[in-house]
């Protein structure tokens, strides 16, 4: 008997060592093909979401650009005000150069004269 009780508890031994080099085995394929399903079903929306962000960053680079342009475009008007000072200056300058010619003594105001016909025959 005690034979047949030491071939049981060996079967049994070897069967769970058995099963234990088959789980051993497949382990990392069935860690492998979990990967892979993660992959497959994650893939499409990442890569959509990838998308998605370039095109924000496409549209933000231009929102950036356009915004530095405005800010160039303010700063060299306030470098112009110079320059509007200068014409301001120019303008006065003429308006009181015409009222000095309009107002000067014996000056008289002449009447437009009428073209003079063209003689061509």
């Amino acid at each position: 008997m005690e034979e047949q009780e030491m071939q049981l508890k060996v079967k049994k031994v070897t069967d769970r060592l058995t099963e234990s080099m088959y789980v051993l085995a497949n382990e990392p394929s069935v860690a492998l093909y979990r990967l892979q399903e993660h992959v497959r079903r994650s893939l499409p929306e990442l890569a959509q979401h990838k998308a998605d962000m370039q095109n924000w960053e496409e549209q933000s680079q231009g929102a950036v650009y356009t915004v530095e342009y405005a800010c160039s475009a303010i700063r060299s008007m306030t470098y112009s005000r110079e320059y509007f000072k200068s014409i301001e200056g120019l303008l006065r300058q003429t308006i009181s150069t015409k009222e000095q010619m309009g107002s000067a003594p014996g000056r008289s105001t002449l009447a437009p004269q009428a073209p003079c016909p063209s003689s061509s025959s």
